[in-house]
């Protein structure tokens, strides 16, 4: 008998071929029959313990997020929302370098350092973190024990760079270099972690990332010798991959850069997969100088990975909180300053002048698209003074006042004391730009994600990428078939991880399955809402026309509603991942 039959589903089974009408039964967590045309005709008919009809319905695999951050979230909502609700139903994480393990249990600073380090560079909160996770852990194997059997989604995680330089050096690792022995070190605890199922290395060497003091996050100070001896030992474990960030992921890479990534993936005969290509047809030569990376590591016996994403996030800026206003060369001094200061530093004009000079040149890199001050929106606002600027754009208010953009965009912040929410309009969205996109996703090394859910919490919503890209593809710009945008948000993820008997609809794979209405299908718009751990706030989207995710043939969510059901499963290296070459 089946334990679930989902009957008359239009199935788009991931592999880009045509949809097709059928019957999907389930069995014990895998797909035990898909009955179509008069193939299976005699099994259509066997029994099931409950059944549904999905007349209209679409019925696709799981969705596979390639860049979160909810290795901590998963402890206070194992159902790491909002990505389960949009049919995500396997996420990856441990990127950019930062772990929550493993941890030296003769430090006990060094937890507080982690959840410092993470508050600051993945802008977590920190009560959230202090509060909603155990920190009972101490070797990587001991954090991936302590999720098993209690998540609803699966989740696979890289081990990261910062952690195993901290357990072996101490706070010596920021600033200091292994020697011999501690590389040693490094790499065994490395090995110990792939034993264990990490998915393998991530590692930074990225200039935005700092610490809880304000330091280069430890990672950052690794040279090329110790990232290519933990590269190779990478290479030795099956199923295992490397993710890398470096400043240019954000512009442009330098030759060294390349040089580096190209080294990397060639020593541990791994892909290596970067965060997050931007795609602007106002910057022309962006996207071909990112992927001569990907020829370079291809010619090198590697392979380099772009992630990208197929929507436009929307982030919110502020002047009183870290956000990415502070990356913008010469601002975070500035925005550093304590709240009385820097309403007075801002509302100086030759401050204001210096700033916009920094945030317009070439050396602002891609946070040049935040320097338009006219196209911000008012979001959230607090004075009397600010009353009914809730969603005006700044350029309107700065006319009527008589006041430059920059200006008017300071004087109501101040108002509020700096708590004024702000809402950049993108640069982006316009036809040559999606043509663009369009053109760059059909390349051998590009893979759609990079949504950092679980990380940024109260600045950005990146989760919803996948129901938002369906309804772009079925009712909006309509770039790709829908057969093709399933495809590229579940095989191909798959494939790159390598991923066993998932990312496919097929007899005998994992069932993980997302049933949705193509008329419907969307993401409703982003809110904040106050759920952390401590009470913090943090962005949040529900999902339009998802009828049910189910992750290894369980039913997780129906009609956006969690079922309480918890049969994720933390998805080892080498057990539940292949090993994936470079030539694929």
């Amino acid at each position: 008998m089946l334990d679930h039959l989902i009957r008359r589903a239009t199935v788009v089974d991931g592999t880009g071929g045509p949809s097709y009408t059928a019957d999907v039964g389930i069995r014990d967590g895998r797909i035990a029959l898909i009955g179509r045309s008069r193939v299976h005709a005699g099994r259509i008919g066997e029994r099931a313990r409950t059944e549904e009809d999905a007349s209209g319905l679409v019925l696709a695999p799981g969705f596979v997020d390639p860049h979160t951050h909810y290795d901590a979230q998963l402890f206070w909502d194992p159902c790491a929302t909002p990505s389960l609700g949009h049919g995500v139903t396997t996420v990856v994480g441990g990127n950019c370098g930062f772990t929550l393990a493993p941890l030296d249990p003769a430090r006990p600073a060094d937890a507080d350092y982690t959840r410092r380090m993470m508050s600051k560079v993945e802008g977590m909160s920190l009560a959230a973190l202090e509060e909603g996770a155990p920190w009972n852990w101490s070797t990587f194997g001991e954090y991936l024990a302590a999720l098993d059997g209690r998540i609803a989604v699966n989740a696979g995680f890289m081990v990261g760079h910062c952690a195993l330089r901290r357990h072996v050096m101490g706070p010596d690792a920021v600033g200091g270099r292994p020697d011999a022995g501690q590389l040693t070190a490094m790499t065994g605890l490395l090995r110990d972690a792939m034993d264990a199922g990490a998915w393998g290395l991530s590692t930074t060497q990225s200039t935005t990332h700092s610490d809880g003091d304000g330091e280069p996050v430890a990672s950052r100070h690794a040279l090329p010798d110790e990232l290519l001896a933990l590269a190779r030992a990478v290479g030795a474990h099956e199923g295992t991959q490397l993710e890398a960030i470096v400043t240019g992921c954000l512009d442009r890479f330098s030759d060294a850069e390349i040089d580096l990534l190209t080294e990397l993936t060639a020593a541990a005969g791994r892909p290596l997969n970067w965060n997050v290509l931007t795609i602007d047809a106002a910057v022309p030569d962006r996207v071909p100088r990112q992927l001569s990376a990907s020829a370079r590591a291809r010619a090198a016996g590697g392979r380099i990975v772009a992630l990208t994403m197929p929507i436009l996030t929307p982030m919110n800026m502020s002047l009183g909180t870290f956000c990415a206003l502070n990356l913008i060369p010469g601002w975070g001094e500035v925005l550093a300053l304590p709240v009385p200061r820097r309403v007075a530093e801002l509302r100086r004009a030759p401050v204001r002048a210096e700033m916009l000079r920094r945030a317009r040149s070439e050396e602002a890199g891609v946070f040049r698209r935040l320097s338009d001050f006219g196209r911000y929106v008012v979001g959230d606002t607090y004075a009397r003074e600010n009353e009914g600027l809730t969603g005006r754009v700044v350029e309107d208010i700065a006319a009527e006042r008589g006041l430059d953009p920059f200006a008017c965009l300071v004087e109501i912040c101040a108002a509020d004391e700096l708590r004024t929410v702000l809402w950049p309009m993108p640069t982006d969205d316009d036809a040559a730009s999606w043509e663009l996109r369009r053109d760059t996703w059909e390349h051998e090394d590009v893979l759609l994600g990079g949504s950092d859910a679980g990380a940024h919490l109260d600045r950005m919503c990146g989760a919803p990428y996948t129901t938002r890209f369906l309804g772009d593809c079925l009712r909006g710009r309509k770039l790709v078939p829908l057969e093709t945008a399933v495809r590229m948000l579940t095989d191909d993820p798959a494939r790159l991880f390598g991923l066993r008997d998932r990312g496919r609809i097929a007899e005998g794979a994992h069932a993980d399955l997302v049933l949705f209405d193509p008329t419907r299908i969307d993401a409703g718009p982003a809110s904040l809402v106050h759920d952390l751990p401590g009470g913090g706030p943090r962005l949040d989207s529900r999902a339009v026309g998802v009828v049910s995710v189910r992750v290894n043939g369980v039913e997780t969510v129906r009609h956006d509603v969690t079922t309480g059901a918890l049969p994720g499963r933390v998805l080892r290296s080498g057990r539940d991942t292949e090993t994936v070459g470079t030539g694929g």
